[in-house]
């Protein structure tokens, strides 16, 4: 097939315009329609989350109690009691809350879950096109590290700030109770507290995008220098060293990032710490002072002191909160980013249904232009193929063959013109009919790490091993899985390099045929063959290829030169039709590629 993948810019990606300002449009809205489907558990766990917050309001009190009046008078039934009390609003608030912290893990898990899936679904919906320009290891970034990285925010964010919230305005109501002056004293720190929370929220925003850019750079690495193909390459151009530095290199840009990350507004957040720490000190100043004296009883200051600092955590809380929130958008930008990119290769709105497939061919005046190409790859194709019926397109590499086998099976849509099975226009099929009809075995082998028998049922999960073994033997590559000494369970190894070159193209075969297709694409299917074999699967393909359409792509003219009819392709276009006899004689582009 003919490589149509972009020049790949290697070390730091430079941040485009469009991506910052994609990360500042996020909304807290689109956030919260995530937990939209959880809203009954989230209104327990807010129930929770109130009960709880009154329930710890009520030990303040009980303490006073303790300090004036159990204590002086030497009430030990008043103080059993009273302690009891506390006893049992610390037990109900425990358990309490082991029940909100496994609501609000199971809501967050579940969200976690849902946009694992959604850009899973979304992305295996997107074209080949998009994973020709998006950089290897890129997209297992995204959906590892940045939604990893969102983890923390999803499960506990919601939890947190009804939970904060909550605490915070009951130990208010408290400490005013108790004494609205010293309160008063004691909120004189919130201004400060949320301008200085704005500010670190922003700086850890900005270097959250920068470290998962740099996180996607890192993956990217890994997937080209330590996968079979990638490890090959480096080792026979020598390019070890020059990974390990470009690895080496990213790795040093991470930790400067994580250490950003951390330290960013810590001398700001330690100096509210250090004015929250003050407090006390300033409220028993206050307390003694000659205008108050006496009007404060020692267990109602204790008490409210213990309100005061179980104020500041909430508050704290709250803020941290904050933080994280704004922090996390730059994630959810990234996430959002591939939720929204729009699917080029679409299911039709109003399907057709094939029935009794024949398998009749047909492009009309089809063009195809790749996008960022100055020039169509496919200009004006014209092919009739009869059901039953084969096609040869042969021609120079990069002429444009396996990107019109390509249009087959639909992997791109035609930019003009149109594609039809039995009159129907592909773009009227659901895609998964059409890969029904329509089987390929392409000149790059793709198998997965897992045994012959997984590999072969990926094409059709039900099949029977009798099945599998027929169509094993098509491909002639049965006798070869059967001398194994795990016969089918053997594991193939990363990308099928357990076997050679010539044995994964025929189990991709075997795969396809299991399909049993109306029409069959071999996009050079038997390139990696030594000539005799390449000849017995040539004769299970004649076999195969009776009561079926066939589009044969090769550079091997001996393989092609029994099709019905022969197209040769040049710069897209095709300049000479007809059957191999008939093109010899006429002397022109196939009788020089034949010479």
């Amino acid at each position: 097939m003919e490589p149509n993948h972009p020049t790949r810019v290697r070390g730091p990606r430079k941040v485009s315009a469009a991506e910052k300002a994609q990360a500042k449009q996020v909304s807290l809205t689109r956030i919260g329609r995530l937990f939209a489907a959880h809203r009954d558990r989230l209104a327990v766990v807010v129930l929770i989350i109130v009960v709880s917050s009154v329930l710890s309001m009520a030990s303040p009190f009980l303490l006073r109690e303790v300090i004036d009046r159990a204590l002086p008078a030497r009430d030990t039934r008043l103080l059993v009691w009273l302690v009891l009390g506390m006893v049992a609003v610390a037990a109900i608030t425990s358990a309490l809350g082991v029940v909100q912290t496994w609501l609000s893990t199971k809501v967050g898990q579940l969200v976690m879950h849902r946009l694992r899936t959604d850009v899973f679904t979304h992305l295996q919906r997107q074209s080949i096109g998009f994973f020709t320009r998006t950089r290897t290891g890129e997209v297992q970034s995204r959906i590892t590290n940045d939604i990893g990285g969102m983890e923390t925010v999803v499960t506990n964010t919601a939890t947190s700030i009804a939970s904060n919230l909550t605490t915070a305005v009951a130990t208010a109501v408290a400490m005013t109770a108790l004494s609205w002056r010293l309160s008063l004293v004691s909120l004189v720190v919130l201004p400060p507290a949320i301008y200085l929370t704005r500010k670190v929220a922003s700086m850890r925003r900005e270097i959250t995008a920068q470290r998962q850019r740099e996180l996607a750079d890192l993956n990217v690495t890994i997937e080209e220098g330590l996968s079979i193909s990638g490890v090959r390459l480096s080792k026979t151009m020598g390019a070890g060293g020059a990974l390990i530095d470009r690895f080496t290199a990213s790795s040093e840009r991470l930790i400067d990032l994580e250490l950003r990350s951390e330290l960013a507004g810590r001398w700001r957040m330690a100096s509210m710490s250090i004015i929250f720490a003050a407090i006390p000190a300033i409220i028993y100043l206050s307390a003694g002072l000659p205008m108050t004296a006496g009007s404060l009883s020692i267990g109602t200051l204790v008490a409210f002191t213990a309100l005061q600092a179980g104020l500041f955590r909430p508050l704290m809380g709250l803020l941290g909160v904050g933080v994280a929130l704004t922090s996390s958008l730059a994630l959810f930008a990234r996430i959002f980013e591939y939720l929204d990119l729009p699917v080029e290769v679409a299911e039709p709105e109003h399907p057709v249904a094939l029935h009794d497939v024949r398998g009749h061919l047909r492009f009309e005046d089809v063009t195809f232009t790749y996008p960022g190409s100055g020039s169509a790859a496919v200009a004006g194709v014209s092919l009739d193929v009869p059901a039953g019926t084969s096609l040869a397109l042969v021609g120079e590499t990069g002429s444009g063959k396996s990107t019109i086998a390509s249009l087959i099976a639909r992997l791109h849509d035609p930019t003009a013109g149109r594609i039809t099975i039995d009159g129907v226009d592909l773009r009227d099929l659901r895609l998964t009919d059409l890969a029904a009809i329509v089987g390929v075995v392409n000149q790059e082998t793709y198998l997965l790490h897992t045994t012959v028998r997984e590999n072969l049922r990926y094409a059709k999960p039900d099949a029977t091993d009798a099945e599998l073994e027929a169509a094993a033997r098509a491909a002639r590559i049965h006798d070869l899985i059967a001398s194994l000494p795990d016969g089918y369970d053997t594991v193939v190894g990363s990308r099928g390099h357990r076997f050679s070159g010539g044995e994964q193209q025929r189990i991709a075969i075997a795969r396809t045929l299991l399909r049993d297709p109306r029409i069959l694409v071999l996009d050079e299917a038997t390139s990696a063959l030594d000539n005799e074999t390449e000849r017995a699967v040539q004769r299970a393909f004649d076999d195969l290829a009776r009561g079926r359409t066939t589009i044969t792509i090769a550079h091997r003219l001996s393989t092609v030169r029994d099709a019905d009819q022969i197209a040769v392709i040049d710069h897209g276009r095709v300049v000479e039709r007809g059957t191999h006899t008939a093109l010899l004689s006429a002397a022109g582009t196939y009788a020089t590629l034949a010479a």
